[in-house]
């Protein structure tokens, strides 16, 4: 797996894996989720989401974060991607998980009902994402009352992998 978030993420590829390896140490069978895409006997394509907190006005929301998507690059465009996150999302779902979120392009996102965050009422864990790259799915579970600010499980803070990072900074 590491192989595959360091070939598909390129100058980002060890933030991200060195990411995968601390939040797969989380991933519990009732809490958390990763999943993996094989072709032939060899994976090809991984997806995690992970319990993160969404501190709402009357209390604190367990959510998932989805986060990484990765597809080793000779595989994209074979639905390899989309096949992962539906069924996580499906997954999900049944769990009764009210709220997905994750930083991502809304052109790829959007097809699986992701929107932007800030127009449904949450709020960005850091200026460093993108407004448009914030983006949140609200699931079966979800009610009116959930909002508030996004709040990312720690590893991402350790990890230094929360939003966009200038090179030049």
């Amino acid at each position: 797996m590491r192989d595959i978030h360091l070939r598909a993420f390129g100058d980002h590829g060890l933030v991200v894996a060195d990411l995968v390896d601390t939040l797969r140490g989380t991933i519990t069978p009732a809490d958390g989720l990763s999943l993996v895409a094989e072709l032939d006997g060899q994976i090809v394509g991984h997806v995690m989401f992970t319990r993160s907190l969404l501190d709402a006005p009357r209390r604190l929301v367990e959510v998932h974060v989805l986060s990484p998507l990765a597809v080793m690059p000779e595989y994209h465009k074979r639905g390899i991607g989309s096949a992962l996150v539906q069924h996580g999302l499906k997954t999900l779902a049944e769990r009764a998980v009210p709220l997905v979120f994750l930083e991502g392009d809304p052109g790829y996102y959007s097809r699986f009902g992701f929107a932007p965050g800030d127009d449904q009422g949450f709020r960005k864990p850091s200026l460093r994402i993108p407004d448009g790259a914030f983006q949140a799915l609200r699931l079966p579970a979800y009610e009116r009352w959930m909002t508030g600010t996004l709040v990312y499980a720690e590893p991402f803070w350790r990890h230094d992998a929360v939003g966009l990072r200038d090179p030049s900074a």
